[in-house]
């Protein structure tokens, strides 16, 4: 009796390859599951379907060329979804690995970024839920990023000296820094919860993560008019700000968590359309 040769069994796909070393990574802070999640997102509604043994440099340049085309897809972006599918294929063991190696991005198209005026900030504020305000209020006055201000605990809180640590886990330079915020903000942060009713891991801002800040700056962004901006545009018009005031460069590096003074100074420096500060007593009654 002839006897019929076992199928080879078909190679996983790149999404299930990519979601088992998602899964794999128990060590990672929310932040990194977040953004590692988004990372995979931009690529794998192009390129998760192909199997493994089908994936080559031509195909990484398909992946490449394809999310280049949207014009809210920066080539940094494209890159950090290249790094994390080849983290995917290394922990597969898949050898040679195609996203390994040089990879041709396409040029940068680096708009020219205008932070919100106060006074477009403040028609925000005005129609926003009462719930995300003062998260946005905190945001505007310091600086910090939304995973920042998403991870930070009652723990962190430093009361006798009116500051909170942004944790090294939660942020790029991968040191703890402290941030002061204007008088009238940070009464009403420590007034969210009284003091013996909080428990030190206990976020500060519940509500106020990425993904509903952003969603809640666009509604109300439409609803008053006013040119969309997002929550990390309330970093950038900080840090423009200050340096229009005259704060030195070293200082604002240090207070938003710069390690090179350059970065600071190439990167987060725009043409503001105002000088004027957003009055937070506004919005705190």
């Amino acid at each position: 009796m002839r006897t019929l040769a076992a199928t080879p069994p078909l190679a996983p796909t790149v999404a299930a390859v990519a979601e088992r070393w998602f899964g794999s990574r128990v060590d990672w802070s929310p932040n990194s599951r977040t953004a590692a999640r988004g990372h995979l997102n931009r690529a794998l509604p192009i390129i998760g379907a192909r199997r493994v043994d089908d994936v080559d440099r031509d195909a990484v340049a398909d992946l490449v060329a394809q999310p280049a085309a949207r014009p809210r897809t920066a080539p940094a972006s494209i890159k950090k979804s290249i790094g994390a599918l080849a983290m995917a294929f290394d922990h597969a063991e898949i050898t040679p690995n195609p996203f390994r190696g040089k990879v041709r991005l396409p040029p940068a198209d680096t708009p020219e970024l205008n932070p919100p005026t106060a006074a477009q900030v403040e028609d925000v504020l005005r129609i926003v839920a009462p719930r995300y305000r003062l998260a946005l209020l905190v945001l505007e006055a310091t600086g910090m990023r939304v995973g920042e201000l998403e991870g930070l605990e009652w723990r962190d809180v430093d009361e006798p000296r009116e500051r909170w640590k942004v944790r090294k886990e939660l942020n790029h330079s991968r040191r703890d820094r402290w941030v002061s915020a204007p008088p009238d903000l940070y009464l009403a942060v420590t007034g969210l919860v009284p003091r013996e009713d909080r428990d030190p891991s206990a976020p500060v801002f519940p509500h106020a993560t990425q993904e509903r800040l952003r969603t809640e700056i666009g509604r109300a962004c439409r609803a008053a008019g006013v040119p969309h901006f997002s929550p990390h545009d309330l970093r950038h018009r900080r840090v423009s700000l200050w340096h229009r005031q005259g704060v030195p460069w070293r200082d604002i590096g240090e207070w938003v968590g710069h390690r090179k003074i350059s970065t600071t100074a190439d990167i987060y420096t725009h043409v503001l359309l105002d000088d004027a500060e957003v009055d937070p007593r506004r919005f705190l009654a």
